[in-house]
């Protein structure tokens, strides 16, 4: 009979997974051409639902809680407090800041049985200010104030298209900044800047920063950060010379304006967006700050990162047109455990499944076991690579023969052999570090 401890390991044959493993037929064919959707698609990670919408699905889903832990523990390192707003706001806020006409048809409408109406909110600068406004004046002492949010999102795209990267429904970190003054919102945006850049390097994807566009949401100062790829639908105009770059949306220059090189344009997908609003939403609603006999406008800063969309751009650098790759700290699982293949000579090496599970548990990596022994090692290990888990250890030939294991990092595609004792060396040395929640957050590709 199987332990305690082996029911509690999450086996890859219980895991709730789509039979559906292409696109279905009344998707654009322009979805077809980010790979990476197709395959997060194809291998378990997402399935569409209706246009522009998806399920994640358990994997999807540890992808989702990776990234979320990485960013509350930086948001944390800057006094960011976590909180979480309704999904509704009511259209009366947006009409305040005549954000309800000029962006109605983008926005998600629907009416309460009392006639009112509210909008799913697709930002929520509206809905802070009004809550700020609603605690009462702050003080001084409490500022500069930092909330922050991660939920669904909602815009209802003209065109969505490349799955996760242009939805309906996307999944967003948006953090909102009150300070009493414009020197002062500055220096907390520049901490903020640096916490993203702490995020991005992280998750250890090259990523750019460029000067952005303020756009519908307004502001007097916007930075965008960008992967670069060719599915990516932004332009961004760089210099190889002094690292100056912009959004072509915003520029009408062909040579750098600091050293006059000539400017390089890179297709890019925005990944984060920060804001300098100034008092754009808070005047309108009163949020206000209170020193003796003086109330003044709070000066706010916005900023965003999107969680669904870094998903869906990691898929579509790093895989492959057959097998994705996930920055090491974001994959569904770390390592998979490969049991001999059932009824071989070597089936009694499945001995080693819960002390090496043990190891992984204490060095603070999520493991997942590949169950399905009927399935020879060779299919199990084409698994692993479709999927995205970095490292698979293999119980075969090598434990009867030598006593040791073949632990293969797939990412590398490179084998080595490593006993019980030197799994801790190997895993450590391979920059792979303990975290809350036995998820992994700061290595790095």
């Amino acid at each position: 009979m199987a332990s305690k401890k082996f029911n509690k390991i999450i086996k890859v044959s219980q895991l709730f997974r789509s039979s559906l493993t292409t696109l279905p037929d009344t998707f654009d064919k322009t979805e077809v051409v980010s790979k990476g959707y197709v395959n997060m698609v194809s291998n378990g990670i997402i399935k569409p639902v209706n246009k522009g919408m998806h399920v994640l699905l358990p994997l999807g889903y540890r992808i989702l809680n990776k990234l979320s832990t990485i960013i509350d523990k930086e948001m944390t390192k800057i006094g960011a407090q976590r909180i979480l707003l309704p999904a509704l706001t009511s259209t009366k806020l947006f009409q305040k800041t005549n954000r309800y006409d000029s962006d109605k048809s983008e926005l998600f409408t629907l009416k309460d049985r009392y006639n009112k109406e509210f909008v799913l909110g697709p930002t929520f600068e509206e809905a802070i200010c009004n809550l700020i406004k609603n605690v009462g004046p702050l003080t001084p002492k409490m500022l500069p104030l930092k909330l922050y949010q991660i939920s669904s999102k909602w815009r209802d795209e003209m065109r969505p298209r490349l799955g996760l990267l242009r939805s309906r429904e996307f999944i967003m970190k948006d953090l909102y900044t009150f300070n009493l003054n414009m020197d002062d919102a500055k220096d907390t945006y520049n901490i903020v800047c640096e916490a993203y850049n702490n995020i991005f390097n992280q998750i250890g994807i090259e990523y750019i920063k460029a000067e952005g566009d303020t756009g519908t949401i307004g502001g007097c100062l916007s930075h965008e950060y960008h992967y670069l790829s060719n599915s990516g639908e932004d332009i961004v105009l760089s210099c190889q010379s002094c690292n100056y770059r912009v959004n072509k949306n915003i520029s009408t220059q062909s040579e750098c304006p600091h050293c006059n090189t000539e400017l390089q344009a890179h297709n890019a997908i925005e990944v984060g967006h920060t804001f300098l609003l100034d008092t754009k939403y808070s005047k309108p609603f009163n949020a206000v700050y209170r020193d003796q006999n003086i109330e003044e406008p709070l000066v706010m800063g916005c900023f965003g990162i999107g969680l669904s969309r870094i998903m869906a751009a990691s898929a579509e650098i790093l895989s492959t047109k057959e097998e994705i790759k996930w920055p090491k700290c974001i994959a569904p699982f770390t390592v998979c455990i490969i049991p001999p293949k059932q009824g071989s000579k070597e089936e009694s090496a499945a001995s080693y499944i819960e002390p090496i599970y043990d190891i992984l548990c204490k060095l603070g990596i999520d493991a997942i076991l590949d169950d399905r022994t009927n399935l020879t090692i060779g299919k199990r290990l084409l698994y692993v690579r479709t999927t995205g888990y970095p490292y698979a250890i293999i119980l075969g030939k090598t434990v009867i023969s030598k006593s040791v294991f073949e632990l293969y990092d797939v990412y590398n595609d490179k084998y080595h052999e490593v006993t019980l004792e030197s799994m801790t060396d190997y895993f450590m040395n391979s920059d792979v570090k303990e975290s809350e929640n036995i998820l992994l957050q700061e290595n790095r590709l």
